[in-house]
């Protein structure tokens, strides 16, 4: 269509009346991006048309009919349209392209359309940075201001810690917007306001472009300072393995300092071990240890809680030493004593086979409990003498076994007094002796061959009754004792029950009772029957 016609079309179209119509555009505005592409879509569909016009600013972009295109110069190569629905796509966007398109659509009976919608070209987001007034903050102390800055059109700013959005409280944190940029202000700065890292979003309808990640150290501390172990023993073993040990959270890392009362100790770091304290020369005696913390950067410096504690030599190489050579009760003495090789104790504690060993007229403590004297020795004396030494960290014990020679006493034969011909017998001699005394034995005065505690015969002969005589030998104390015992061999049958002792007792006391009432039945007749006592009868023969 040449430009004469075009004119002389505008010319006719401004003399066809308009109806009231429906809309051909969506709602506006359409946002598109600069040197990017955008489509302004209509809301008809196949329509029947002689001509569609899309104008901008008053100036034809193109026009459509059903068999033909004209593009005008100024958009030639950048202009195009979709003659089923009238989408106008416009390529390489400037930014002089925003304003107002109108689209008009002319029926073939004449009648016409027209609506109008505006394009904005937003300029594209970049540049987005983050800035901080200050390089590094104090926790408490510093105010921070970050300020995100960015280019682009329409643009709406937003912070986040990490994933998390920062929302202002209009108090602490507060955040201000501008055309360009934003600012977000934190007064008395925590250290988890910018743990982050911190990002900055900048964005349109069409783009959203975040910010390299920003750190800011916050330096804190030090807190939360605690010692190890917080309760610590009263005393403690020399050359054990105990450490103090302090801790706090700070940044940078906060520095130790020990104290042992109110002088500082020459021992950097964390930690304080028993090895340092006993190699100053100090721990002899209950004093107090602390450490403080410091924190170079905040100015800032905790102590801790103070603790007490001495350091004592443990007991080692406990000894017990009693008497040499041979003890024979009633003749000899003892004495036991007991010391350690090192560590420093009181008293030590005595038991005998487990039960404490106390003071009486035979045994005598010294008087610092090292020694105990038994004098004399008695056979209760046998047994297992202990002692147990012991201090605030540690204790040791040993133990002594005394062996008190005594007896035999008292010697004792037991066995049968009375056999029958061809019975068993076995006689046992017992006597109490340490060591176990050695045994023999006599027959009517005439030593045996039998050795052992029982002298025993097969088949007693009556041969075999008389004295058996034991004699039991100490061989330590040299002391012989002896007991005798007699057997009485008896023929068959002889030894067989007869009535029990009962029995016979009952029989004996029943003719005791006849006899008495009979005695008294012959004394009462003599006194009262006349002539009872001396007359006779006279015989009839």
């Amino acid at each position: 269509m040449d430009l004469f016609a075009y004119k002389s079309l505008l010319f006719l179209l401004s003399f066809i009346g308009c109806r009231a119509q429906e809309p051909i555009l969506p709602g506006g505005p359409v946002d598109a991006v600069l040197g990017k592409n955008v489509t302004l879509t209509t809301l008809v569909k196949n329509p029947s048309y002689a001509f569609m016009i899309w104008n901008f600013e008053g100036n034809n972009v193109l026009t459509v009919s059903p068999t033909s295109l004209t593009v005008s110069d100024a958009y030639k190569g950048r202009a195009s349209i979709n003659s089923t629905n009238g989408y106008l796509t416009l390529s390489s966007l400037k930014s002089e392209d925003s304003g107002d398109y109108t689209i008009t659509i002319v029926s073939p009976a004449g009648v016409t359309k027209s609506d109008l919608i505006t394009l904005r070209v937003l300029e594209p987001v970049s540049t987005v940075a983050i800035k901080s007034d200050l390089l590094k903050a104090i926790e408490y102390n510093s105010t921070v201001v970050l300020t995100c800055s960015a280019k682009g059109s329409f643009l709406k700013f937003a912070w986040l810690n990490g994933t998390v959005p920062i929302v202002a409280d209009g108090k602490r944190i507060t955040i201000k917007e501008e055309e360009l940029s934003t600012k977000l202000t934190i007064v008395g700065v925590l250290r988890s306001d910018l743990v982050g890292p911190i990002f900055c979003t900048a964005a349109n309808k069409l783009e959203t472009e975040k910010s390299a990640p920003f750190n800011l150290t916050v330096y804190y501390g030090p807190d939360e300072f605690k010692i190890t172990p917080a309760m610590v023993p009263k005393y403690l073993p020399t050359g054990s393995s105990f450490n103090l040990s302090c801790a706090a959270v700070s940044s940078p890392p906060a520095t130790f300092t020990w104290y042992h009362g109110m002088n500082m100790i020459d021992n950097p770091g964390p930690v304080l071990t028993l090895k340092k304290i006993e190699k100053l020369g100090l721990g002899k005696k209950a004093e107090e240890y602390k450490c403080v913390a410091q924190n170079a950067e905040t100015g800032r410096a905790v102590a801790s809680p103070k603790v007490s504690f001495s350091v004592i030599e443990p007991i080692m190489g406990v000894k017990i030493t009693g008497p040499p050579g041979t003890l024979i009760a009633g003749n000899s003495t003892a004495n036991i004593s007991c010391q350690a090789k090192s560590g420093s104790w009181k008293t030590p504690t005595w038991t005998k086979d487990g039960k404490p060993l106390t003071a009486s007229s035979r045994i005598v403590f010294s008087s610092d409990m090292s020694s105990v004297m038994i004098n004399p020795l008695q056979k209760e004396d046998n047994g297992e003498f202990m002692c147990l030494i012991s201090n605030q960290v540690s204790e040791g014990k040993a133990s002594h076994k005394m062996v008190v020679n005594y007896g035999p006493e008292p010697v004792k034969v037991t066995g049968d007094i009375a056999v029958e011909v061809n019975e068993p017998v076995t006689l046992t001699c017992s006597a109490a002796s340490v060591p176990p005394a050695n045994f023999t034995w006599k027959f009517n005065g005439t030593l045996t061959k039998v050795k052992t505690t029982q002298y025993a015969i097969e088949k007693a002969l009556y041969k075999n009754t008389g004295t058996y005589t034991c004699e039991a030998t100490n061989a330590v104390t040299s002391k012989t004792m002896k007991a005798t015992h007699i057997l009485s061999v008896k023929e068959e049958g002889a030894l067989d029950e007869g009535l029990s002792d009962g029995a016979i007792a009952g029989i004996v006391i029943g003719v005791l009772i006849a006899l008495g009432a009979a005695i008294g039945v012959i004394m009462y007749c003599r006194q009262k029957v006349p002539g009872f006592s001396d007359s006779r009868v006279e015989s009839p023969y």
